[in-house]
């Protein structure tokens, strides 16, 4: 799958978090790993145990190279695809030692962020043939942000804002803190014109002041599906929609239904299930 929304974070912050991985597993030394010789080889694979979509190779690669830089490592399926209930997907041979201590912390990142990958793919596949794209959240694992919203991308979701430096999102504090939601945007404005400003709404009236702010993009909390379809006629196209909060897979087709742009979706990287993933160690193979 060649698509720039595939390209992995940088590769300092995917060797950050290898390294602190594996410090936190390795520690002091790989006690039971050294019952192995020291220069034995060893061959390995990895299958997946059930459908899923792949995400996470560079991690994965990062964690064995970290430990034995000639580690060979063979790829039959790139982030982004789906792989089907046993099948072997990547195989490696090199130091034993280092295959084994590696383990667990290169299947940790790929359960992980294919388990992001594979949700999200079920949410884009349940709004194909609409005009309305789901978003991720800010709810991620700590440490493991941009991880997670690559696997995301990976999954045929969009990214919202990476964090609270490249957008503004004015919700009820912030109107509450600034005296109202008209004093809430004008400041946004001055400070940061440049960043796409966005305002949770509640209610009409709160849709109909942020409409008159000028805001680039409005958020629909809890809205029933009838004011859905209202607030896009009101909106006509003054500004992007999304909607936020009462969503589940088995509602997205009818809120899409509406007209709006985005669907955001904190379970994408909340409620992370990993994925199930063997690896087998041959030695000597």
């Amino acid at each position: 799958m060649h698509d720039m929304r595939l390209q992995p974070p940088d590769t300092a912050l995917i060797l950050a978090d290898v390294r602190r991985a594996l410090a936190e597993d390795l520690g002091s030394g790989d006690a039971t790993a050294e019952l192995l010789p020291a220069d034995a080889v060893a061959s390995a694979y990895v299958i997946s145990r059930e459908a899923a979509v792949l995400c996470g190779q560079a991690w994965f690669e990062a964690c064995f190279h970290e430990l034995a830089a000639d580690i060979a490592i063979t790829w039959y399926a790139a982030d982004g695809d789906w792989l089907q209930p046993n099948q072997r997907f990547v195989e490696m041979r090199g130091n034993a030692r280092a295959l084994v201590s590696a383990e667990r912390c290169a299947l940790n990142f790929v359960q992980t962020l294919s388990g992001t990958a594979t949700v999200t793919a079920a949410h884009a596949a349940a709004l194909a043939g609409t005009r309305t794209r789901v978003l991720d959240t800010r709810k991620t694992l700590p440490g493991l942000r941009l991880a997670q919203k690559y696997a995301v991308r990976c999954g045929g979701g969009s990214n919202h804002r990476i964090g609270l430096y490249d957008a503004i999102l004015i919700k009820e504090n912030h109107i509450a803190a600034a005296g109202s939601l008209a004093a809430a945007v004008a400041a946004a404005r001055a400070r940061h014109p440049e960043l796409l400003l966005e305002v949770e709404v509640e209610n009409f009236e709160e849709l109909h002041q942020a409409l008159a702010a000028g805001v680039d993009r409005v958020m629909l909390d809890e809205f029933s599906d009838t004011d859905l379809a209202r607030a896009v006629a009101e909106v006509a196209g003054r500004a992007e929609i999304e909607v936020s909060g009462g969503v589940d897979l088995s509602r997205l087709r009818s809120i899409a239904a509406s007209g709006v742009d985005f669907i955001s979706v904190g379970a994408l990287t909340k409620h992370v299930r990993a994925v199930d993933l063997s690896m087998r160690v041959t030695l000597g193979g």
